[in-house]
């Protein structure tokens, strides 16, 4: 019979197990994020992207970038991110230009068709977290305490990764 896992003693038990719950949580509150990312556009009327488009048209802001970046950054599955830019490039949400260096290299920042739906992520988000803080869910120390831990996992998971190759 094959280990695919060392013995454990109680407390690494009970790590892991803490461990194996960030991780389902992490993945149901990505999807809830789209989620609620949907129902905003239905709401809205915005039906001609998805809330994965419409996400990111907001991780990508102000800036220019290429397809690579936004992959290198993390956000977004490789086969996706070159789907998902043709998509919003089509629909009018975003710019691109081939770099003038590198010919398989594209460019692409967000036309105001593609601000103004950032901007509408904006204010969603803008009112949860003042919905959040009414509430008296979370404060900004206990906020801040869940990114220092996420952080130190990405760090983890980036290190995993790098020694992988």
């Amino acid at each position: 019979m094959t280990q695919h896992a060392p013995l454990l003693d109680g407390s690494l038990r009970a790590f892991l197990s803490c461990y194996l719950d960030n991780l389902a949580l992490m993945e149901r509150l990505h999807r809830l994020l789209l989620d609620v990312i949907k129902d905003e556009f239905e709401r809205l009327g915005i039906l001609e992207i998805n809330s994965v488009q419409a996400l990111l048209l907001f991780n990508i802001g102000e800036n220019e970038v290429t397809a690579g970046e936004l992959k290198s950054r993390g956000y977004y599955q490789g086969s996706n991110v070159s789907y998902n830019l043709k998509k919003l490039v089509e629909l009018g949400y975003m710019h691109h230009q081939r770099s003038e260096i590198d010919r398989r290299s594209v460019r692409v920042r967000l036309t105001e068709k593609g601000r103004h739906v950032r901007g509408l992520l904006a204010d969603l988000f803008a009112r949860q977290a003042e919905a959040m803080e009414k509430r008296s869910l979370i404060d900004v120390s206990g906020m801040d305490e869940i990114n220092t831990a996420l952080r130190r996992m990405e760090r983890f998971w980036t290190e995993q990764i790098r020694y992988i190759y």
